[in-house]
């Protein structure tokens, strides 16, 4: 069983048309989310799109509604790994086999997810990743303070779990129906899902790869992972690669 996070009443929407959900947490995205949404629906059209909009206060909701998207309005704002959960319950209640995650700002192009369900469909993975760095032709390039967080973040991810990692921050992202119910208990955190879940999953026994993909806006313009600039941010996440290492996996 899983604990209900607070939504709107699009959380009983209509049976899926799709075997597919895409995810679009979003928060303030009113300028970014509809054009997210229409290149989501190019790309898959057969699948459904549900933007989370995490309590904004702008026009978030309607111009996800007016692009196609079924929407769960969040009466606060519960962070983004709260909103992404709140996508993942929708999925695991409607009965969705794959479920897919991009952020709505933009950053990510949405013509890569056919590649990395491809991947998923493929392979005997669990979670396919769309890594900004892993074909190194330095299309991305953040600040330095940045790049140093992202990179140790990514070297502890590798080490803990013996598996090659370079993104572990990465918006974009398939996972199979067994993911996402396993995401909807209480060890899923409810501000950043990154490096801590890689390592939860590998404990898990869940398998992870990553295939590469562009970043289509500059590192600093997204607005979903403000935090990463912080102090905050990098105490938090490895307090919470600490008490992950001390969990015992679950699946």
């Amino acid at each position: 069983m899983f604990t209900t996070t607070p939504a709107a009443s699009e959380l009983q929407a209509p049976t899926p048309s799709s075997s597919l959900l895409v995810i679009l947490p979003a928060y303030n995205e009113e300028a970014h989310v509809g054009g997210v949404v229409r290149s989501v629906l190019a790309a898959l059209p057969g699948a459904d799109v549900l933007v989370v909009d995490d309590g904004s206060s702008d026009r978030t909701s309607e111009e996800a509604r007016a692009a196609g998207a079924r929407v769960a309005s969040l009466p606060v704002n519960l962070g983004y790994g709260g909103a992404l959960q709140t996508g993942y319950k929708y999925a695991v209640r409607h009965g969705y086999d794959v479920v897919a995650q991009i952020d709505a700002d933009g950053q990510h192009c949405a013509a890569d997810l056919p590649r990395l369900l491809t991947r998923l469909e493929d392979s005997e993975n669990d979670v396919v990743i769309g890594s900004r760095f892993l074909d190194r032709d330095g299309h991305y390039t953040p600040s330095k303070a940045r790049k140093l967080g992202m990179s140790l973040f990514a070297r502890l991810v590798t080490v803990t779990t013996r598996s090659h990692v370079t993104d572990s921050t990465s918006g974009l992202q398939v996972i199979r129906g067994s993911v996402a119910r396993f995401f909807c208990s209480n060890v899923y955190p409810q501000d950043y899902p990154d490096a801590d879940i890689l390592i939860l999953l590998h404990r898990s026994g869940f398998r992870v790869t990553e295939v590469p993909v562009r970043m289509e806006l500059p590192p600093d313009r997204g607005t979903l992972h403000r935090g990463h600039r912080s102090l905050y941010y990098s105490y938090k996440m490895f307090l919470s690669i600490f008490v992950t290492l001390l969990r015992r996996g679950r699946k």
